[in-house]
């Protein structure tokens, strides 16, 4: 047998200078168990085995279960965990020349669990962490809330544990008043812990409780507000099977009626609010009938310049097509993947691509869609996206701190156009022509957006009967809002309306020089309120953290010319 042994003088020197000096022969060799304590012991408990050559084990098995190598003492001793999935086995250790295999069985008991009802706190709001307190905890697999009254529990995430204790986290319960039970294995199956003799703890359920309401025939688009208490808890709105979008705090709720599937005229459908995980409801209506007009409207929308603080969301892109406000975080994807996709080769000029490059197929496949943006001069400017290759790269996805161009919306410091060509013009309160749209637009009187009711001439450039030869894919604020420009201050509640007329032209549909053709479709964007926001990241300052409320009437069908 060939050993490797320590020079003369280094043992002298180990064992002058060690109390207690291991000097091993390294043997290739299977492990050699003789001995392990205890024999039986219940799952988390230390295993000691003693034998030879145990110095390069790699693995440990109880039975069938790999178990955790806890410490490896020496080469005559190790310890071992018993873990989950332990029942009775052999001891078993592995290395590089084979494994060893003791001849006595280590037995897993199988602690019962319990909770020390005295130190359970008396009620937990549904959804707070809380501790339960107890024996033998490290043997609990899941918890339960059952409610008074009911025989099914709600099970209880488990974030973190040790035998005396579990952190979890209180589920949905469907009365105040819950018992918590615990499942463990017995060594047979997973068995529960009796309910009769559980301990209760009652859950705090904030309850949305609306105050009186009546609901009108309500057009698609339009909002509804609705006040009363714990509003915050309610997780959406159903308007039949479509979902709507919400704003809510803890006394006010506004939704808007979604477009959803909805044909022309009117159609009634339950109208539900759902709460606590969607696990219950209020049936708001049972008849509530949702009107769809000859003209697509979306009220009280909320987009944020830029995105550029998380309370804001990052949501900045708005289609009127589908009266949907799109995530930062999501226009690579879900919104103008044509964009991401073509990376700047469609660019030509400001909203009119190189010849060829974009097909129909995939221009009609992204949503008209608009934003607002900070810009130079403390200003804001409404956009189209095909109007600028330098816009798009300046709304974030995060920018929490000095953001990296990882979280610009292309994913780099990219310049690339949007896709849809959309152009705006600002309507003149002193015109007289153009001051009585607004007033129909302020009085709520617009029904209607297509050929009869809007007439485009090209010749003349003009809708109904207003000149369109401005008509331009950004306008700055300082044309269409008196706010105070000098100063850049956060600014709450700003009131005013700017009415435009918004221009969605078809594929290389638009031209410069004779801006009223081309046109696929329709629309007024009504600015109401404005909610200044001043962002600040080292020398960076504008207003990217303002919030815009405007309303938007669409055209419903695309524009047709030959009915002029």
């Amino acid at each position: 047998m060939k050993k490797y042994l320590l020079p003369l003088a280094a043992a002298a020197f180990l064992a002058a200078s060690c109390d207690r000096v291991y000097v091993d022969e390294v043997v290739p060799h299977e492990p050699v168990i003789t001995a392990f304590t205890p024999a039986s012991a219940p799952v988390g408990a230390e295993v000691t085995v003693t034998g030879e050559y145990l110095s390069d084990v790699t693995a440990a098995y109880i039975g069938d279960v790999q178990v955790e190598i806890a410490a490896k003492i020496s080469n005559t001793r190790l310890v071992i965990k018993v873990v989950s999935g332990v029942t009775s086995g052999a001891v078993k250790l592995v290395n590089a020349q084979g494994e060893g295999l003791s001849d006595a069985t280590f037995r897993c008991t199988f602690a019962v669990p319990e909770i020390a009802a005295s130190l359970l706190q008396a009620q937990a709001d549904m959804g707070e962490s809380i501790m339960l307190s107890g024996t033998n905890m490290l043997s609990v697999k899941k918890v339960f809330f059952t409610a008074e009254g009911y025989t099914e529990g709600h099970e209880a995430q488990i974030l973190s544990g040790t035998d005396d204790e579990l952190i979890v986290k209180v589920p949905y319960v469907e009365d105040a008043t819950a018992r918590i039970t615990m499942t463990y294995f017995n060594g047979t199956a997973d068995v529960e812990t009796p309910q009769a003799s559980a301990p209760s703890i009652t859950v705090m359920r904030y309850v949305p409780h609306f105050n009186a309401y009546e609901f009108e025939k309500t057009a698609v688009g339009r909002s509804i507000t609705l006040t009363g208490e714990y509003l915050n808890n309610i997780d959406r709105i159903t308007v039949g099977e479509e979902e709507a979008q919400v704003y809510k705090s803890a006394g006010e709720l506004t939704f808007t009626v979604p477009a959803g599937d909805f044909p022309d005229g009117d159609t009634v459908v339950p109208l539900t609010a759902w709460y606590f995980d969607n696990n219950e409801s209020i049936v708001l209506a049972e008849s509530f009938t949702v009107y769809v007009p000859y003209i697509k409207f979306w009220e009280n929308i909320q987009a944020w310049a830029q995105g550029r603080v998380p309370e804001n969301s990052y949501a900045s892109f708005f289609s009127p097509e589908n009266g949907k406000l799109y995530e930062n975080a999501k226009w690579k994807t879900d919104l103008d993947p044509v964009a991401m996709r073509l990376h700047n080769a469609q660019w030509g000029s400001a909203n009119v691509p190189k010849p060829g490059v974009v097909s129909d197929e995939d221009y009609n496949s992204v949503v008209p869609y608009f934003f607002f943006s900070a810009v130079s001069g403390n200003v804001l400017q409404v956009n189209g996206p095909a109007n600028s290759n330098g816009q798009i790269k300046n709304f974030f996805v995060d920018a929490t701190s000095t953001p990296s161009n990882d979280f610009r919306v292309p994913g780099g410091n990219d310049n690339l156009p949007g896709t849809p060509i959309i152009t705006f013009r600002y309507l003149d309160p002193g015109n007289a022509t153009e001051n009585e749209l607004i007033q129909k637009v302020l009085n709520d009187e617009i029904e209607k957006l297509d050929e009869e009711t809007f007439p485009i001439d090209v010749t003349n450039s003009t809708i109904a009967g207003i000149s369109v030869t401005s008509l331009a894919g950004g306008v700055k604020s300082s044309s269409w809002c008196d706010h105070q420009t000098t100063t850049l201050a956060d600014d709450s509640g700003y009131k005013l309306d700017a009415v435009f007329i918004v221009a969605y032209y078809q594929n290389y549909g638009y031209n410069p020089d004779q801006r009223a053709a081309g046109i696929k479709r329709l629309g007024l964007l009504h600015v109401k309120q404005i909610d200044w926001g001043v962002y600040t990241n080292g020398s960076t300052t504008n207003y990217g953290s303002t919030v815009v409320t405007f309303d938007c009437y669409w055209q419903k069908y695309d524009y047709d010319y030959s009915k002029l």
